[in-house]
């Protein structure tokens, strides 16, 4: 079975990039290192794919892209999924975000986040302090959509979000 997949995340102006990696890059410096995927950039996934919709989704990314403007989100709190494995920050749901996941998905049960680390449980309780010490509530704005494929990780494309 091909395990494999493409992926669709909403990236981040340098401002507010640079915030959530130095966050991440703290809880690397104190010696944790988790199982997530490094060297991308932070993110928000908005969906999936088969990894034969390449070309289709380079498409309706440029399209979409080229149809909505950069927008604001508010960070305002850090979760922890069900099962322990999985430490994030959230932004709060918009309107603008949630129109952009609809694009590519149904957004009912999505949660917006940006992993800061994937590890056992045990180790997420040990990151969490590390990571609230920290964060406070701040803006950022989502500027594009990324196309990656995993695993192993490729990187596709960037797209800018271009509407005026």
């Amino acid at each position: 079975m091909d395990e494999k997949a493409l992926y669709i995340l909403a990236g981040y102006d340098d401002e507010t990039e640079s915030r959530l990696a130095g966050i991440q890059n703290n809880l690397y410096e104190r010696g944790f290192t988790g199982v997530h995927t490094k060297n991308i950039p932070q993110h928000i996934t908005l969906d999936s794919f088969p990894t034969d919709q390449e070309d289709a989704l380079i498409e309706k990314i440029r399209k979409v892209a080229s149809e909505t403007p950069p927008f604001e989100v508010t960070f305002s709190h850090v979760g922890i999924f069900t099962g322990g494995k999985v430490l994030f920050i959230a932004p709060d749901k918009n309107v603008p975000l949630l129109r952009l996941k609809e694009e590519f998905g149904n957004s009912e049960t999505w949660t917006p986040h940006t992993t800061m680390l994937i590890d056992q449980p045990e180790v997420i309780c040990e990151a969490l302090p590390i990571v609230m010490e920290s964060f406070s509530s701040f803006r950022g704005t989502v500027t594009s959509l990324h196309l990656y494929e995993f695993f192993p990780t490729r990187y596709i494309t960037t797209i800018p979000l271009q509407k005026k």
